[in-house]
């Protein structure tokens, strides 16, 4: 008889329910442990057979690798610190963790991000393309709507019609989600940005679009992440590349077009079902497939979409309604605080719409999520310094 792996869940939302039932379906995993915030009681839909545990202790016990996706990046970090602190790897599907304190963990045990989201979909398709002979020069997210200033009723509305939580879909719908996730894929892949925020041209010609991106990199000198926002267009990926001159001919002929620029589209991802394809990647020994490097160039900064008085307290900053998040490059974001860690954070001064938050405009809860992204803020500055 086959050894079953024992797989340790974290989160209880869309992403966790998704996953937790497909591996119901398999008789080669069995989910062991649910760490869950939330009492038992209210989760007796959950697809866990009874293994909720509010114990990281139990979780890690019970479990051969963990998933990581409960959405939210100062619990994960605290959750991951510990379990690979304890020599179990990590998958995780939480990009907001990885731009937020990904970078400390870098090296200390095994973390990667998993297929489903955007970035790990991009960092796949990145390792089709290179076998393919394939030099990446963009890593395109396809956005089908985006409105930076949505209102709080038309959030409710689409969140009780998808079935997702308000701060879920106000990060969709205001970008939010959607700079995080190009930020990661950039660091990620040794990439970078043309400009803070990106370019996102608004077209239905997603293949001239990203030509018009990769035209761009090759100006930079560097491949970039960006994305496309286009009513049409389905949820998925793609990688403007180029070849070796000596294929033109070759590519023209099997229909990838004129060249000198290539667009590999990945028109899906499929969130939680397609965890499993990292989770037996790593199993196998296969490694990572993404982290947000050791050392990344880009961030993601807080942005005020409206007035916030002094003494105002951050309820939810990622997917909330007093801030949005911008990708951005470190060294020109002087003092800028990352988004991700200010859940809690009181205002010390009134700010205004368009400014964009500092480490001095804020004070924020203590949680290792801080101290780590202080201290990532304090070596990059030394960093900066030295160079």
């Amino acid at each position: 008889m086959s050894h079953i792996r024992s797989i340790g869940l974290v989160g209880t939302g869309f992403i966790a329910a998704g996953f937790a039932r497909l591996v119901q379906s398999r008789k080669d995993y069995r989910i062991a442990a649910v760490l869950s915030r939330r009492h038992p009681a209210s989760l007796a839909e959950f697809p866990c057979d009874g293994a909720i545990t509010g114990s990281i202790d139990e979780l890690i016990e019970r479990s051969d690798l963990v998933v990581e996706c409960s959405g939210d990046p100062l619990h994960a970090t605290t959750v991951i610190d510990r379990v690979l602190a304890a020599g179990r790897p990590v998958v995780t599907m939480n990009s907001e963790f990885h731009v937020t304190t990904g970078a400390w963990f870098v090296g200390r045990g095994l973390l990667t991000e998993a297929e489903g989201d955007q970035p790990g979909c991009l960092a796949a398709l990145h390792e089709e393309a290179v076998a393919m002979g394939f030099e990446p020069l963009v890593y395109g997210n396809m956005k089908g709507f985006l409105d930076h200033h949505p209102k709080p009723e038309s959030m409710r509305h689409w969140a009780d019609r998808q079935g997702f939580s308000l701060n879920q879909t106000t990060s969709f719908t205001d970008g939010t989600k959607l700079q995080i996730e190009q930020t990661f894929i950039a660091n990620g892949m040794g990439a970078t940005i043309s400009r803070q925020g990106l370019e996102g041209p608004r077209t239905d010609d997603t293949d001239g679009a990203a030509r018009e991106l990769a035209t761009l990199a090759e100006t930079l000198g560097r491949p970039i992440a960006d994305y496309i926002v286009s009513g049409g267009q389905p949820p998925g990926v793609f990688i403007a590349a180029r070849h070796q001159e000596s294929e033109r001919g070759a590519l023209r002929n099997i229909k990838m077009g004129d060249g000198p620029h290539y667009v590999l589209t990945r028109n899906y991802h499929l969130c939680a079902l397609e965890i499993i394809k990292t989770v037996n990647r790593v199993f196998a020994g296969g490694g990572i497939l993404l982290d947000n490097s050791a050392a990344p160039e880009l961030g993601v900064v807080a942005i005020a979409k409206r007035p916030i008085a002094a003494g105002q307290r951050i309820e939810q900053p990622i997917g909330g309604f007093e801030l949005r998040g911008e990708s951005a490059r470190l060294d020109e974001a002087d003092d800028a605080v990352p988004i991700g860690i200010l859940e809690g954070a009181i205002l010390r001064h009134a700010v205004e719409p368009g400014q964009v938050l500092q480490w001095s405009d804020v004070d924020i809860p203590d949680s290792l999520a801080h101290d780590i992204a202080r201290r990532l803020h304090r070596r990059r500055a030394s960093a900066i310094l030295a160079a």
